[in-house]
């Protein structure tokens, strides 16, 4: 057990929490393409550093919130907005796993 990576990874996850939440945030209230690519760019750099710290599922659904993303033009539907809720819950639900399990341990 390394002590000074398991705290980088909870700096990952509350920093991975924090961009999770500003996307759910910025698909309820959407202004269109300037929140889309903010969302893109948040989903970006979860894929990339879930993967980094050890957290697949994190990244996987990173990049599944990614590519709804992709396919949204103009206002996302509501099958598209449904999606995206649920990838979000997800990656919360999973982060919070993490965060416990790094916390008990």
């Amino acid at each position: 057990m390394d002590p000074e990576f398991d705290e980088l990874k909870k700096e990952f996850l509350a920093e991975a929490q924090s961009k999770i939440e500003e996307i759910g945030s910025l698909l309820n209230g959407s202004d269109g393409p300037a929140d889309r690519d903010r969302m893109l760019y948040l989903a970006h750099q979860l894929k990339g550093a879930g993967g980094s710290y050890g957290f697949q599922r994190i990244s996987t659904e990173a990049a599944a919130i990614e590519t709804v993303l992709e396919k949204i033009d103009g206002e996302p539907t509501d099958d598209q907005t449904g999606e995206l809720t649920s990838r979000i819950g997800n990656t919360v639900e999973e982060i919070r796993q993490r965060l416990d399990e790094l916390d008990g341990a």
